[in-house]
């Protein structure tokens, strides 16, 4: 199913996508990237850094961006151009994110919509913070 086309978006326009981060969510995605960082995949020595234990890769956390983006607003079809992000927590294992975006402008002689882009955990606490532009499908 094509996602939303530069005429059906609106300014204000929401979407959301919620995961509880697993332990295989973490080694799924170090072994996909090849990033296995000490404070993604080993708790010892994670507990000695500033987070006191292992945390969730911050792309992770921010491909949930995509989903949202990817399969409910636009949608299928969606062109992904940029992304502006900035990490403003650490995200754990069993930690709920909810992605959400958010349309601010539209550019249709571009056929680009500008979003706001965030994570919030599951005590409603601001993670993630930035923006993305995109290209929704055009028409057939």
């Amino acid at each position: 199913m094509q996602g939303k086309t530069i005429n059906e978006i609106q300014i204000g326009d929401k979407a959301y996508f919620s995961k509880t981060i697993s332990e295989s969510d973490i080694y799924m995605y170090a072994g996909i990237t090849g990033d296995f960082s000490e404070i993604h995949v080993n708790q010892q020595e994670a507990e000695k850094t500033i987070f006191k234990g292992r945390i969730a890769h911050g792309m992770l956390t921010a491909g949930y961006i995509s989903t949202v983006i990817g399969t409910k607003l636009p949608g299928s079809g969606t062109i992904y151009l940029q992304q502006q992000i900035n990490f403003l927590k650490p995200v754990k294992i069993q930690d709920t994110i909810r992605a959400e975006i958010k349309v601010l402008e539209i550019f249709p002689e571009k056929n680009r919509v500008k979003l706001k882009t965030c994570c919030f955990n599951q005590r409603n606490e601001l993670v993630l913070d930035g923006e993305a532009l995109v290209m929704p499908p055009k028409t057939s």
